[in-house]
This record gives structure tokens, sequence and C-alpha cells, in this order.
């Protein structure tokens, strides 16, 4: 094996920073929890992210530079502007005759030195450094970032007269753009959305379900800050009838971030909505979806099933995706073969064979499902079942000895079994390959900075009806509102679930044509806790407010 070719681990292993068996115990965390070799032994303990920098850089044959030891030139200083610097962590260092030199954090990042080439003019040659020390010295450099309202103000000077693909190409709007892409990232925002009309240009985030707007940019704006995403992601630029797709794969302070890219057509110009993926932001692991001790057992016992299936429901932005992620990243194992089908793949996992869907040139669900299975796999992950063919197949692969995983959309879990016969699968194989229905919701937890304790008043409890004397004598929270949560009181998610197994009497209820009530009153016989329990339990654990909860569950009461 040639020299630039050897892994992390052996990399550091021969410069004497770690052993044989803490590369084996940092490889087995990969398996389950997925994320980069590097961080995961930094994690653990056995070695500093220096000590991971350097290893880069000597894996990718590029200069190692300690950034404790080494100023920053003014002259290399001033090639970038402080917006780039801060929002791809990048730390000029010096000018070598025609060459800029660049301290970066990850080696396989070169879409960031085109991107310096571009907006320097020089030519940009990498050095890798520690993240942390590049993101202290960039702030000591620079001082904080440039905000959204003066890159506005300069990308509207700068744009004023030019046409639309010239103005996307300008440095001022390159630099705007990288803007609202940083705030983004840092605010955790799940969407952004450019939106157009006759005589405005509005930015908005989505964050934690909530929308909120950012600094307007003027309506000249629309079309050069469209257009520049649109180049990123290698979109038709002078196509602005039709709606189109893409995808942008950006390292934005030291972390891998995919934006999915979507434009729309509509009658005042054109806009687009970005979806971010950050995946250092996802946590693929049961133990924090926000489930109780004994959701999160059963959700694991699902994972070992040797046959049947497992669907997650909910609505759209519910999480299932991610709860699905979690009990394969559990299963993952050198001992199990794991296949998925999905339209798209949104997180990669290692040790996992993940498929794309491509409805374009007919890689469509059913057909990529046939083939998989004849890849000998052991657990199967469909993104979703939407019609008769996928339902179908996914019935043959359990029935052939396959553990099925996949979602579906219904308001409950008892629903998913009405819809299964409504895409046509007949209730007899229902009962003999459906396993469990997982239901979700996603409610807002309680900021941490300003949460607040308050005990509810019997007007509340009243107006709560039966679950009022479920929580009676219980204490409840509220967010104030502070900078950290952007004064809404709340900050970050957690996941409502109720688990309801197929045991023998639901599936004699299905088989004798039951309907969907009365399927719930035979999982809550059987032990289920509805959404709507699991959401008063999160109340009075003060992870989240009562207003989340009813919001969340409306309708589930029993």
């Amino acid at each position: 094996m040639a020299e630039g070719r050897r892994t992390l681990g052996q990399v550091l292993k021969a410069r004497g920073v770690v052993r044989e068996g803490q590369i084996q115990e940092a490889l087995a965390a990969q398996r389950k929890q997925g994320g980069l070799i590097g961080q995961i032994l930094v994690e653990l303990g056995h070695c500093t992210t220096a000590d991971v920098a350097a290893a880069l850089g000597e894996q990718a044959g590029m200069e190692t530079v300690d950034l404790d030891q080494v100023r920053p030139t003014e002259d290399a200083l001033a090639r970038v502007d402080a917006s780039t610097a801060h929002t791809f962590g990048v730390l000029p260092l010096r000018v070598e005759g025609e060459e800029l030199v660049v301290a970066i954090s990850d080696p396989l990042n070169t879409a960031v030195l085109e991107d310096l080439s571009f907006t320097t003019g020089a030519q940009v040659r990498g050095a890798i450094a520690d993240a942390e020390a590049i993101a202290r010295m960039v702030r000591e450099c620079y001082g904080e970032a440039e905000t959204i309202a003066e890159a506005i103000d300069e990308a509207a000077r700068a744009s004023q007269g030019s046409d639309a693909e010239a103005a996307a190409q300008s440095i001022p709007v390159v630099r705007l753009l990288n803007s609202i892409l940083h705030r983004a990232i840092r605010d955790r925002a799940s969407d952004v959305h450019f939106e157009t009309f006759d005589d405005s240009f509005r930015i908005r985030y989505r964050v934690d379900g909530a929308l909120y707007e950012i600094e307007s940019p003027p309506r000249h704006l629309a079309v050069p800050l469209v257009s520049r995403i649109k180049v990123m992601s290698n979109l038709d630029i002078a196509e602005t009838r039709v709606p189109q797709d893409g995808r942008i794969e950006l390292s934005i302070e030291g972390r891998p971030v995919d934006l999915r890219v979507a434009t729309i057509p509509g009658i005042a110009g054109e806009g687009c909505v970005l979806r971010v993926l950050d995946r250092s932001s996802v946590s693929l692991d049961l133990h924090v979806l926000g489930s109780s001790r004994e959701e999160e057992e059963d959700m694991r016992s699902l994972t070992q099933l040797p046959h049947g299936i497992v669907l997650v429901t909910g609505p759209t932005g519910s999480g299932k995706t991610t709860t699905l992620y979690a009990m394969l990243t559990e299963a993952n194992d050198p001992g199990v073969k794991i296949i998925t089908v999905e339209d798209p793949v949104e997180y990669d996992i290692d040790g996992i064979v993940q498929v794309a869907v491509n409805e374009d040139i007919g890689v469509t669900y059913a057909t990529v499902l046939r083939t998989v299975l004849r890849q000998d796999p052991d657990k199967i992950l469909i993104g979703e079942i939407r019609d008769a063919d996928t339902a179908s197949v996914a019935v043959e692969a359990s029935l052939t000895g396959h553990t099925v995983f996949s979602t579906l959309h219904t308001n409950d879990a008892p629903s998913a079994v009405t819809r299964l016969i409504d895409v046509g699968v007949e209730p007899f194989l229902i009962t003999a390959t459906l396993e469990a229905i997982i239901g979700q919701r996603l409610v807002r937890t309680i900021c941490a900075s300003c949460r607040r304790s308050y005990e509810p008043d019997e007007d509340l409890l009243r107006e709560l009806g039966p679950d009022g004397e479920k929580v009676r004598g219980s204490t409840f929270h509220y967010g104030e509102g502070c900078e950290e949560c952007h004064h809404t009181g709340y900050r970050g998610r957690t996941a409502l679930f109720e688990v309801m197994r197929m045991d023998d009497a639901t599936r004699r209820a299905v088989l004798a044509g039951a309907s969907t009530m009365e399927l719930r009153q035979h999982a809550l016989a059987a032990g289920m806790t509805t959404l709507r329990e699991s959401g008063l339990r999160a109340v009075t654990e003060g992870r989240t407010t009562i207003e989340e909860v009813l919001r969340e569950t409306m309708g589930q009461e029993v």
C-alpha cells in the first residue's frame, strides 16, 4: 500500500500516538454511531485534535501547520475577507509568489480551495491545521464575522446595473450567500427559504420546526442570489420556467454540510429552498432521541428481529427517517448485511450499503428493491412505502426472511394498518409480516438558558380534561426567551413515541376488518403508551411545554 493511501488510524499508530487496540475500539464505535474516525479517537481520549490534524496532513501529503507557532502575514489576511474565513473555517497564512497558502482542517475539502482561488484571483494551496486553532485565530485576526446586514449593503451596491449572471459571480454576492449559509448552520436551521415577491425579497430560516425571518435584501438581489445558488448546485442558470433540484456539498467551520436545493418558478420570480443536512448536528443514537427507557429498549429489541416489517409513521418533518437511521445504527454490525434504498440518501453510515432512487432514469423503489433482494441482505431500509409496488416488495422481502424498516405517512400507529390495506396489501399478509408500528411526533424542547418553572392552576388542569388529573401535582416549565433561543423559549427538539406491537389479538382484529379505533383499543389494552401520554411525561420531566404537546397530539386523547 502506498504511503499516501494509509488509513488515518495507521498514520496515527505509526506516529506513536495510538495503539492498535484503541483503533479497533474507535472503529467499533464508528460502526455503531457513524462519524469520522479521528473525531471518535479524540472523543475517546486516545489523542488530541492537533494529533489528528498532523496525521491528516501526513496522510494527504500536505504541509502541517502548528498555529501556536505561526503568525499569518498581513498581505495574506488581506486576500480573504472575514465572512469567507469564518464561514469556511480557513486562515490565510502567507503569500509565496502567485500562490496563497491557507490553513484548512479537512484535506478532502478541495471545493473551498477552488472557491478561494475564484474570490482571490490567486492560486491557493492548502496546509493542514487543527480546526479549533483555525477558528480561534480567525476570530483573533479578523474579529467577529461580518453581519448579514453589512454583506447585504455591499452586495446591493456592487450588483446595481449588472446583469444576473455577472452579479451572481460577483464577490460581494458570493460573500452575502456565504454569510447567510454560515448563520443558518450556526442557528441550526433545517431549511433556508429564498422567496421572491413583486416588490420584496424575503429570506427565512426554519429552526426547530418554526420559521423566522432574517434581514431582507433588496428586491434586485433576488435573481443574483438564486442564480449563485444554482451555479453552486450545477443547475441551469438560464432556465427559470421549470422547477429544478440539485445539491451543494460544503464544509462550514470544518463540518461537512449537504444542502439539497429545490427551485420554484413563482409568478413574481424564481425562488428556492435549501434543505440543510448537517451530519454533525444529528445524533443517530436511540439513547438521545428523547424516548423513555422503556421505549428505547422496545425499539432496540425491534432492531434484532430476524424477519418482519417495522414501520415508523408520522407527518412530514416528524423525524421518521432519523429514528430509522438510529435503529439501523444500533443494528449495524460486521455480522449483519444492511442495505438501504432511499430518495434521497440523507446521511452516510459506514458499514451500510446505501442506494439512491432516481425515478428519472427508471431507478424506482420497486426495481431497486428487487435487485437488493439478490444482494443477500439481512436487514433492508425502504425510505418510504408509497405505493402498491413498494409495499408488495416489502412484504415479499419479509416473507423470505428479511427484516424490513420503512416509513409511512399516517397520523398515528394504528392508522398504518388501514393505510397498508388502502395501497393494496391483503390483511392476511399484514398479519403475517407486520411486527410493529412506531408513531412519532417532534416537540420543541425548552431552552436550558431561560427555563422557568410554575405550578399549573386549576383552570389549566380543567382545560386539559382527563389529562389534567394525570399531571396534577406536577411542576410545569416554560422558556422565558433569551439570545440563545432567539427569544422563542425553545431550543432543539425531542421525540414523542407510541410503539404498537402486533400481538395475536391485534392480528385477529386485522383479519376481522377492525377499524382504526378498534385497533387503537387493542393496542391500548396491550399496554401501548400513546403520543399524548409520552408528551405528558416529557412535560412533567421539564423537557417541553404543555402547549407544544397539545399542539402536536391534537386528536390523540384517549
